[in-house]
């Protein structure tokens, strides 16, 4: 079994509003208006950002990003012991507030009780990344039901309970952000690895971020980073030959270290991105285009 448990990041002010205003004849709710003539920045500043599996791999990298940007990070962990020194780390390396909370997103009343007191520690929560995951390879006829299961608790469930968490707060606040870590095995299927249950975990996610972004329309935007193969202990556990037939799949070339995605979080949380949401941005040196 693969894991990568870790983080959630919030940002006070991170997220564009979202208004209830119609079209003129008061139909569905908008996105808030766009700020005309104003430059578009990626920053952070001053805001509460919270990472769900963020003390390794993405969850890092993605935690150290909105760090470079100013915002004060809350992460959420369940076995990765490194956590607190992490959010120490970040907090003295960036001079801004961090820090770690223990959870485990497959249990919502810890997750729910862990958001709360980030709220209460931070002040609001802005933007929330559910990026916990886990992946487990066998054959489709030789999965265990708990095998199984494990991992669809974790990929689905997980990231469920995890956005549900936030968007009770972004609901009083009346604005902010989701963002989802899904996969490129949302959308194909990977080989030579055989690995059904995360393949259809993620698929799960993709469509339960497009559900949530139209649900959740009036308060907080829902989006997705779709990542290809990473440099993570999730695929260190891979052989040569089989890291071979990635990369002979890959246009890139070879595979990205988790930094490369910085940018694509930074985009979803900031204004830039202010009237996109229900969408999936694919960050993987062109694997899926061949």
């Amino acid at each position: 079994m693969r894991r990568s448990r870790l983080a959630i990041i919030y940002a006070p002010d991170s997220s564009p509003r979202f208004s209830k205003r119609g079209s003129k004849h008061n139909s569905a709710p908008t996105i808030g208006t766009p700020r005309r003539n104003k430059p578009v920045k990626i920053a952070l500043k001053k805001r509460e950002l919270e990472r769900r599996s963020g003390a390794r791999g993405i969850g890092l990298a993605v935690a150290t990003g909105y760090a470079e940007a100013g915002a004060q990070i809350a992460i959420i962990y369940r076995t990765t012991e490194t956590a607190p020194a992490t959010a120490e780390r970040l907090a003295s390396n960036y001079k801004t507030k961090a820090r770690a909370y223990r959870a485990d997103v497959t249990m919502p009343n810890e997750i729910y009780a862990a958001v709360d007191q980030i709220v209460k520690d931070f002040g609001k929560l802005d933007v929330i990344v559910a990026n916990a995951g886990i992946c487990s390879e066998h054959a489709g006829e030789d999965y265990t039901q708990e095998e199984f299961l494990e991992v669809m608790d974790v990929n689905v469930n997980g990231a469920f309970y995890t956005a549900q968490a936030a968007a009770k707060i972004f609901k009083q606040q009346g604005f902010g952000n989701v963002v989802f870590t899904a996969s490129v095995s949302a959308s194909l299927v990977n080989t030579p690895q055989r690995q059904a249950s995360y393949n259809a975990s993620k698929a799960g996610v993709l469509q339960l971020a497009r559900s949530l972004a139209v649900e959740w329309i009036d308060f907080c935007r829902v989006n997705c980073v779709s990542p290809g193969y990473m440099e993570t202990n999730m695929t260190a556990y891979a052989s040569e030959e089989m890291r071979n037939k990635w990369l002979d799949q890959t246009p890139a070339r070879r595979m990205a270290s988790p930094y490369e995605l910085k940018g694509a979080y930074l985009f979803c949380a900031s204004d830039a991105s202010s009237y996109m949401t229900g969408s999936n941005i694919v960050v993987d040196g062109g694997f899926t285009l061949p």
